[in-house]
């Protein structure tokens, strides 16, 4: 992977202006008291800060008139005024870094809702792991923005503009000189916080492309060692993490180059304004304590600035990482559920139906998935799919499933278009057990549960007696509470088929759907698996993908494809005796065995 995601390239074009982080509003809204407590706390430190100063130079002053009460109070004064310094920042820290947290855990769940809801189109466009990234890396910068940076960046703010009064009532004339350098500190701020900017979403779109590029390696680690892929797969990672240090290294150089000259003209600035404060002393024309409260302002004044061209780079990154989010949260499926739904039918009682469906997959369009297919399930019936590899067969479920919309045609559940009905609407009516069955890392009782969570333990059970996963699952260290692993390392693929299938049992639902369902079993369990569906089928509709014709040749029908298209339909034995491809077929896969015999 040399390239950032296309996806994120063709977002590109998307504002790159601070003002994106406005879209975090929706996420602040809910918890509006809590962020006003946090500027009451804020503005309170603020303007405390503010009369540290005035202290200062009563205390000053004061040395010179010999008053011990007089200085006694001002000290206790001053630590009075710590006091509450102390107590305001400690309750502005808590407020703001509890809003930042609450916001960011917001937009993480909001933005896994909207991605775990999308259509398999969507991940054809951008990889897994660019999406982790930014649910955790870029979601990470924006907990530095509304959990610290936007309230350091607004308490540098009011220290600045308080300052700046105070120093114009302190001294005109040289308040007057201190502004003439701001426009000379403000230019570099905006030129290089530019470039800042789009360094900045460059470096998080390659951090992206890193986080995918390694999910994608480590996933398939068996396959990468079985291979002997590792050093091809460590260059293609290192290759993406080097792209991404030289983006981070282009920006850090920038806002290190912005952080300097800020700094030199500031205190430039003021060491100039130093020296013409201490020749009006010397003159009389303030006192001492004036003159040092003058430069404490100032100091605060140039702190101020400096630490606002410090936080700027920080906003910069943020905006870029949040414009990344919202692009997650406003992208558009190709599937959407309708703004007025229908009811889901009673699946008992009716029929699937695909009227002239015709379907191109996104990532390959010109070649025909399905062709101008038409098809009728009567409920209750066992129909069987097959035909060779890419003949159409497992699009036929992911079109029931409505992973998918075909681009002419029409898919309907007892009559009621797909299309019509929320998703989860019409799939809880179905039971799925994919060709390759997902495991999750938990116990083997909650993946067999995952079919229906609120199931029993006696149902569960009940599920994978019927699945024959029952004797495996009891001799587990610690039986069906047995820890199976990430994607279900600790299983066989016969085991981990059986785990899918009991999920699917378990679910009870009026229509099931096996995709290749038994062919990682081996003879005896496949026997045991095919008594148990044949069991289940008996009043359910059935839909069966199969390689291995001895898994279908009970069913009802049998509805041959080849290259997207139906090219033949009966029993085993009508399609056996007229010839053609299932005849072809089935020759290949039986004839051995009968010559055996």
């Amino acid at each position: 992977m040399t390239d950032a995601s296309p996806y994120a390239v063709q977002e590109r074009a998307k504002s790159r202006r601070i003002g994106a982080l406005a879209a975090l509003w929706p996420f602040v809204r809910p918890y509006r008291r809590m962020m006003v407590a946090a500027l009451v706390a804020l503005t309170g430190t603020a303007v405390v800060s503010l009369l540290l100063p005035l202290a200062v130079r009563r205390v000053v002053d004061s040395f010179e008139a010999g008053d011990v009460v007089l200085l006694d109070r001002y000290f206790l004064g001053a630590l009075g005024i710590a006091a509450l310094l102390a107590v305001g920042s400690a309750l502005r820290y808590y407020l703001v870094t509890r809003l930042g947290e609450r916001v960011v855990a917001d937009l993480r769940k909001a933005v896994f809702d909207r991605m775990i809801g999308m259509s398999p189109a969507f991940f054809e466009r951008i990889m897994t792991g660019e999406v982790l990234s930014r649910i955790t890396t870029d979601t990470t910068l924006v907990l530095s923005v509304v959990g610290s940076s936007a309230s350091i960046a607004l308490r540098n703010l009011l220290t600045l503009a308080g300052g700046l009064i105070l120093l114009t009532v302190t001294s005109a004339k040289l308040t007057g000189m201190v502004l003439l350098i701001v426009p000379a500190v403000i230019v570099p701020i905006i030129v290089l916080g530019r470039r800042l900017r789009v360094l900045s979403r460059e470096n998080q779109d390659w951090i992206a492309s890193s986080s995918g590029s390694a999910s994608e390696a480590l996933l398939a680690a068996q396959t990468v060692q079985a291979f002997t892929h590792e050093t091809p797969s460590r260059a293609a990672f290192a290759d993406v993490t080097e792209k991404s240090f030289i983006a981070a290294r282009k920006r850090i150089g920038v806002r290190a180059a912005m952080t300097a000259i800020v700094i030199f003209l500031v205190f430039a600035g003021i060491v100039g304004v130093l020296w013409v404060g201490a020749h009006d002393v010397r003159s009389g024309a303030m006192t001492v304590g004036e003159l040092v409260q003058f430069v404490i302002y100032a100091v605060i004044v140039a702190g101020g600035v400096a630490a606002l061209s410090e936080v700027w780079g920080e906003l910069q990154r943020a905006a870029g990482a949040t414009e990344r989010l919202v692009e997650l949260l406003q992208a558009e499926d190709d599937v959407a559920d309708p703004a007025t739904a229908h009811p889901a039918p009673d699946l008992r009682r009716g029929r699937i139906a695909f009227e002239d469906v015709c379907f191109e997959y996104p990532a390959r369009r010109g070649v025909s998935a399905l062709d101008h297919v038409s098809l009728i399930i009567e409920p209750g019936e066992t129909v069987a799919l097959v035909g060779p590899s890419g003949a159409g067969k497992s699009t036929v479920i992911q079109l029931l499933l409505r992973f998918y919309d075909p681009q002419s045609g029409a898919i309907r559940l007892g009559g009621v278009d797909l299309r019509e009905m929320t998703r989860a609407e019409f799939r809880r009516l179905i039971a799925l057990v994919p060709q390759d069955p997902v495991i999750f890392a938990t116990t083997a009782r909650e993946n067999i549960r995952f079919g229906r969570p609120e199931a029993t333990d006696a149902e569960v059970k009940e599920a994978a007696r019927a699945a024959a996963a029952h004797d495996f699952l009891t001799a587990l260290p610690d039986g069906y509470d047995s820890y199976v692993g990430e994607r279900g390392v600790m299983l066989s693929g016969g085991q981990k088929q059986r785990i899918a299938i009991a999920r699917a049992i378990l679910r009870d639902a009026p229509v099931l759907l096996l995709d290749e369902a038994t062919s990682a079993l081996d003879a005896e369990s496949e026997r045991a698996v095919q008594t148990a569906v044949e069991r289940l089928a008996r009043d359910r509709t059935t839909l069966i993908v199969a390689h291995r014709l001895a898994t279908v040749k009970q069913a009802d029908r049998i509805i041959v494809f080849e290259g997207g298209r139906i090219v033949a339909t009966g029993t085993h034995e009508a399609l056996v005796a007229e010839g053609g491809l299932y005849a072809r077929l089935a020759r290949l896969q039986f004839t051995e065995g009968m010559a055996a015999e």
